[in-house]
């Protein structure tokens, strides 16, 4: 079990309890006993997804030591992910180097490194536009950690923008799992991101996930307003 080391905070105690809420709303929905109004209005949040990896306990422990455990850093919006203190340097082709790339709790089933394009370009890597897992024919790197070093044979991929939502925000939307929507981001960069995939889960808070390089393209940090369409 993940160690964790850090209280969860106030906000994302609400956070889980108004999913419960989406959940029972979507559930109603769906069983014909209310119909769609103007009750429940979607929150929509965008934020910027830094490179980072997602890791197995395996490879976790090839590099930290066995035994170790992932401990908190930060909360993320999504219920019960976690940016980890555990660090990592990746290792590119002609021994181009990132250090300091966070992995991300809790851990999955296969270990997967998150780059922007820019990133690509410094390590030397063709990385592939990807979703999350979709990581056969991937090219890989070395990973280096305190107390060994694993060779990814694939993994390294630019994650594809996308949208988590709970099924009460994709029945407000008129969206489904798997479509791709467009994403307007206003700002003195205003932006229109196309193909932007939706991930439809119980468990999910409505949140776009972009890039480093997208979020800066758009100055979303000084955004006016975000909006989702078909």
């Amino acid at each position: 079990m993940t160690t964790l080391n850090i209280p969860m905070p106030r906000e994302q105690l609400e956070r889980i309890v108004r999913q419960a809420v989406r959940r029972q709303f979507a559930e109603r929905l769906a069983a014909g006993e209310m119909q769609l109004s103007a009750a429940y209005t979607p929150n929509l949040v965008v934020n910027i997804s830094a490179r980072h990896m997602h890791m197995t306990r395996a490879d976790l422990e090839r590099l930290f030591g066995p035994g170790a455990e992932l401990t908190v850093y930060r909360w993320l919006y999504q219920p019960g992910e976690f940016a980890s203190e555990q660090q990592v340097t990746v290792i590119g082709p002609r021994r181009r180097v990132i250090e300091n790339v966070r992995i991300l709790g809790p851990l999955r089933n296969h270990t997967q490194l998150e780059i922007s394009a820019t990133d690509a370009v410094a390590l030397g890597i063709d990385a592939p536009v990807r979703p999350s897992g979709k990581i056969d024919g991937t090219p890989g790197c070395l990973v280096l950690g305190p107390k060994g070093v694993i060779e990814l044979k694939h993994g390294v991929i630019r994650a594809e923008r996308h949208v988590h939502m709970s099924p009460a925000d994709a029945a407000v939307y008129g969206f489904a799992d798997r479509l791709y929507v467009k994403l307007r981001v206003d700002s003195d960069c205003a932006t229109t991101f196309e193909k932007v995939l939706c991930r439809v889960d119980e468990k999910f808070l409505l949140e776009v996930h972009l890039d480093t390089d997208e979020g800066n393209a758009c100055n979303l940090v000084n955004a006016t307003s975000v909006e989702l369409s078909a």
